[in-house]
């Protein structure tokens, strides 16, 4: 069974940035896409990025584009979400998730981490 924790959430200022990180234990991430969503009160959980198996591909969505950067370190089992230029906008619970490719969906991932929160604001 995959476990997958996230870390690094917080506070930050408008224009700042944090990096969110996505541990996994159980079995390896080598064979997982891994993809963030993030749910804002009163919204639907949304997608933000995926990056598949090998770290070649991701995809982001509009709203993080050129901002959000997703990397992945295979031999360490673990996911990072480097978040820079961060808005108001961003303020959500993030959460990563592993499926075998990548998907918009959310419904198609099989494992989800328990959430860490994220809060812009000066």
């Amino acid at each position: 069974q995959l476990q997958l924790v996230e870390s690094g959430g917080g506070l930050a200022q408008p224009g700042g940035s944090l990096t969110l990180s996505c541990a996994a234990s159980g079995r390896t991430l080598d064979y997982f896409a891994i993809g963030w969503f993030r749910q804002a009160p009163g919204k639907e959980r949304e997608g933000v990025s995926c990056i598949s198996t090998s770290g070649v591909a991701t995809n982001y969505a509009d709203s993080v584009k050129g901002r959000f950067t997703l990397s992945r370190d295979n031999a360490k089992n673990t996911v990072y979400l480097r978040m820079n230029s961060l808005k108001p906008e961003d303020t959500a619970v993030y959460y990563c998730a592993a499926h075998l490719v990548c998907s918009a969906h959310y419904y198609y991932y099989d494992y989800w981490g328990q959430g860490t929160q994220v809060t812009v604001s000066s």
